[in-house]
């Protein structure tokens, strides 16, 4: 495994699962065989109603807590519960967290940043982040944070690279965690005729090129699949390096592309809506 080293001395794993849209059912599974064939890095969400399912799986996989870097998010609902943290421990049936973000700057998102430092003051967290925080809104809380962040989680891929984001975080040494690294999905990203190009040089696939782009970007690149066999072919990206000259011209893809379009108006629907707990 490789590593990036956040701007408190931890360390986490470059790539990790992630369980964004995958049931409690799947999520289990996905996370149980992902870390028995050697992922260190676990990603969900209070929004993604599956926190009971993963720490089920982390349990099944037989894997020491130590050797597992655990990301979870809170909820906009949350941020001014005063028990969110713990309640969000309880269904992970874990006493800490590697990694705690607030998910959206909506609703009283100070408040929920405020949640955060308290958990890291508490080691309840090892560190924190903010997901989807770009632009004023991180103008916004630069201002504000008593501790830094150690990561933005945030959408990245070949057709986004997020070039004037990272001038922003690279001032704080805060890590970029990238989602829809695959541009969700897209066909006309991972069909450019570098990917196929360099995956018949390096004996990869398209998708594996383009995750190796991230890691050597200095991201934590986060995907998520239910399939077992997916799921071994993420992982299987850190035997080789592409050059200076390959990550130069994959960058020259760069759109500035986004596959999710956020609005300020879309905020408040964040805000309000609650997500379904499993019970047990």
């Amino acid at each position: 495994m490789e590593y990036v080293t956040l701007n408190n001395g931890k360390k986490c794993p470059v790539i990790g699962l992630g369980t964004f849209m995958i049931s409690p059912a799947d999520a289990e599974v996905s996370v149980r065989e992902a870390l028995k064939m050697g992922y260190e890095c676990v990603d969900t969400a209070n929004a993604y109603c599956n926190e009971r399912a993963v720490g089920r799986g982390i349990r099944a996989s037989g894997v020491q807590r130590e050797k597992i870097f655990v990301s979870t998010k809170l909820w906009a609902t949350e941020y001014e519960n005063e028990n969110a943290v713990d309640e969000t421990l309880e269904r992970l049936g874990l006493d800490y967290v590697d990694l705690l973000y607030i998910h959206q700057p909506a609703g009283n998102w100070l408040s929920g940043y405020r949640l955060l430092e308290r958990a890291y003051r508490d080691g309840k967290a090892k560190a924190i982040g903010i997901s989807n925080f770009e632009g004023k809104y991180l103008d916004e809380l630069c201002t504000k944070w008593e501790i830094v962040p150690q990561f933005m989680q945030a959408e990245a891929h070949p057709y986004f690279t997020q070039r004037e984001l990272m001038k922003q975080l690279d001032k704080y040494e805060i890590k970029l965690m990238s989602w829809y690294p695959l541009g969700h999905g897209d066909k006309s990203l991972i069909n450019e005729p570098i990917f196929t190009r360099l995956g018949a040089k390096y004996g990869k696939t398209p998708a594996q090129i383009i995750l190796r782009w991230h890691t050597q970007m200095g991201f934590v690149v986060i995907p998520g699949s239910r399939n077992v066999d997916h799921i071994r072919d993420n992982l299987d990206i850190l035997d080789f390096m592409l050059t200076d000259a390959e990550m130069t011209e994959i960058g020259g893809l760069n759109k500035d592309k986004r596959y999710y379009i956020r609005t300020d108006d879309a905020l408040a629907g964040f805000a309000s809506w609650q997500p379904e707990y499993e019970k047990a």
